[in-house]
Parts: structure tokens; C-alpha cells; sequence
């Protein structure tokens, strides 16, 4: 884990195996982070959902060899009050949106980045190795901005 605070901008950056068990240290590590940084509860808990989703979703339906490596990272800006979450992996297909059904199990991240992110969208990696799944959230009246 890479932590890399600035005057205006905190950012951690981690670098995981491509596994269910990763999804939950990279939650446990960015409600570290939200916690010292005074995060609001609300922004918290949803940052921590759509990281998880997109977390999931990277090592579940990426299709690049088992021992390539997901990244995310995530960054508060002090200064606009704008949390940025980012997952990155070896794949290069963007994901695709569906409809679940109201009985199936998955299917619904994207449909919950969405509804509860300010915005979203897919990026490809530099160097033109897989892409890069981010969402932002405004920080209402600049709270959560505190230094940890």
C-alpha cells in the first residue's frame, strides 16, 4: 500500500491479486483512509460499496491471466471536496451494463455507479495494457475534507 498525502490531496494506492480476498482489504483499507480523513458516514459507506463493485467485478470478469495483478486507488481533493476511486486491470474491454432480473444474484454495479456516483466512466491504461473503472463523489458543503 502506497499512501501519498499532499497539502490539498490524500491518495493510496494498492496493488492486489486478482481475488475475492483482495476486495476485502482494499474496503478495510479505504475505511481506514475515510475514517482519518473525517469522511461522512453516508459518503463512506457508498464509496466503500461502488469500490467494492468495481473491485469485484476486476477480478471476477477480467480476462487476462490468473497471476496479473489489480490496482486500485483512491484520492480526496481537499480543496473541491471530490473523492475519485479508481480500479484498474489488464483487460481492455470496458464493462457492460445489464439489467438484472429481480431474482439474480449479480448484475447490478453498474447500475449502482450510475445511481450513486457523481460520475463514472472507463479509461484505457497508459501504455495501452487494460483499462481503468472510476467514479467520483462530491463532497457536499466541503465536509470530510479534514487533515488526518
Amino acid at each position: 500500500m502506497v499512501t501519498q498525502p499532499t497539502a490539498d490531496r490524500f491518495s493510496t494506492t494498492l496493488r492486489l491479486p486478482r481475488s475475492a480476498r483482495s476486495v476485502g482489504r482494499a474496503r478495510a483499507a479505504f475505511r481506514a483512509d475515510a475514517a482519518s480523513w473525517s469522511l461522512p458516514a453516508e459518503d463512506g459507506d457508498t464509496a466503500t460499496l461502488l469500490l467494492s463493485e468495481l473491485l469485484t467485478n476486476a477480478c471476477r470478469h477480467a480476462r487476462v491471466p490468473r497471476d496479473r495483478y489489480v490496482e486500485a486507488r483512491w484520492t480526496l481533493d481537499r480543496s473541491g471536496g471530490l473523492l475519485r476511486v479508481e480500479v484498474s486491470d489488464a483487460d481492455r474491454r470496458p464493462p457492460k451494463p445489464r439489467r438484472a432480473g429481480p431474482d439474480d444474484e449479480s448484475g447490478r454495479g453498474l447500475e449502482l455507479l450510475a445511481l450513486l456516483a457523481g460520475g463514472w466512466g472507463v479509461d484505457p491504461r497508459p501504455g495501452g495494457i487494460g483499462k481503468t473503472v472510476w467514479f467520483e463523489l462530491k463532497l457536499p458543503d466541503g465536509r470530510g475534507v479534514e487533515s488526518p
